[in-house]
This record gives C-alpha cells, sequence and structure tokens, in this order.
C-alpha cells in the first residue's frame, strides 16, 4: 500500500517520507542490520550461558559443610531426595527451554538467509512462541532469590546465590532481546522473493 508506521510513536505515513512529522523519528520499513542485532544478541546470550551452567548457581552454608551446585547438580540432588517433580521442572526451564530458544533463533536466521523448508506460517508461529516462553526461563532465578531471601538462620543456615544466577540471568535477557530483535517480516520477505514456478524443461513442440 505504500505505506510505513513509525517504530516509536506508531503513526503511519507515506513510504517516500523519510522521517515522522509527529515524532521525528526516521521511517524504515525495514532495519537493514536486523539478522546482524539477532546474531549479536545470540551469541552474547551464548556466551553467558555457559559459565552459567558451569558455576555454582546455590550456595548453601550450614555448621558443618558447604555446598555448590550447578543448575545441573542440583536438580540431580532434588531427584536424589525424591523431589522429581521440582528436578524436572528446573531441567526443563534451566536447560530445556533456553537450548531449544538457542536452537530455534538460529533456524529463524538460517531460514531467513539460506532458505528453510518449514511453511513461513510455522515459522511465525515458532517465533511467536519463542517470545512468550521467553519470560518463563528466568524461574530458575526466581527459585535462588526466593531461597536467599527465606533460608537465613544466622549461623545455622544461610542460602546465597552463586555467581552462576548473574550470568544466567544475563544469557535470558540476551535471548529475549535476540528474539525481540528478530522481525518476523522476514520470514515473509523471503518467501515473497522465491520463485512461485519452476522453469519448463521440456523443449518446443516443432
Amino acid at each position: 500500500m505504500g505505506l510505513c508506521a513509525c517504530t516509536r510513536c506508531g503513526r503511519v505515513w507515506p513510504r517516500t517520507q523519510s522521517r515522522c512529522a509527529r515524532c521525528g523519528r526516521r521511517l524504515q520499513s525495514r532495519h537493514p542490520m536486523a539478522l546482524q542485532n539477532v546474531w549479536a544478541w545470540w551469541v552474547l546470550g551464548l556466551m553467558f550461558y555457559l559459565p552459567a551452567n558451569l558455576y555454582p548457581m546455590l550456595i548453601t552454608r550450614t555448621l558443618s559443610s558447604e555446598a555448590e551446585n550447578t543448575i545441573v547438580g542440583g536438580a540431580l540432588e532434588l531427584a536424589r531426595h525424591g523431589s522429581y517433580g521440582i528436578a524436572l521442572v528446573i531441567l526443563l526451564a534451566s536447560v530445556g527451554i533456553p537450548v531449544a530458544k538457542f536452537v530455534t533463533i538460529a533456524a529463524l536466521a538460517f531460514g531467513v538467509r539460506h532458505g528453510s523448508r518449514m511453511a513461513p506460517a510455522r515459522r511465525q508461529q515458532l517465533h511467536e512462541v519463542v517470545e512468550y516462553i521467553g519470560r518463563w526461563s528466568m524461574i530458575d532465578v526466581f527459585v535462588v532469590a526466593i531461597l536467599s531471601s527465606l533460608v537465613q538462620l544466622g549461623a545455622v543456615v544461610a542460602v546465597r546465590p552463586g555467581p552462576a544466577s548473574f550470568y544466567f540471568a544475563l544469557s535470558v535477557i540476551c535471548t529475549m532481546f535476540s528474539a525481540m530483535a528478530f522481525d518476523s517480516r522476514l520470514i515473509w520477505d523471503a518467501e515473497d522473493e522465491m520463485p512461485r514456478t519452476a522453469p519448463s524443461l521440456k523443449d518446443p513442440v516443432t
């Protein structure tokens, strides 16, 4: 239709106009560095996710000992004590969902650049799912914060967050920004640029 919406105030203007007359922001239909921003946030999130799984997430100190548990180690410890449901939730929220987000965002970005066998509508749905579940990836950080505030019994028992909680929170934030930076309209742009019909290989009849 030859229209372009301002990304700041939402006012629609003709595409020939360079700036929004309402707020003064530069008008552009597609961000020229959209995929670069996606990959930048993706790589940064992956860099933070590695130490989040190597360093302890929770540090528990008692009168006689001090225990440090990583994300996976803490889930396995809960499973050994019979809390299989809680261990499964922690593994799903802290390992399953983040890894699935990394894989999905990378697949979407590759699909825009190099093509994909998956239907555009299905890729659009995947992007919406990644954006929706991004907020639930913080459940492990919330659990650590709640335990740290509740379990403080002086010299008897004390629970405090480990360095992994900081890296994990940064990783989740970066993956959320990566999903937000991905412009799903690029999926349909790439689909529209593909040839609709293949050229005929038959020789013309003479």
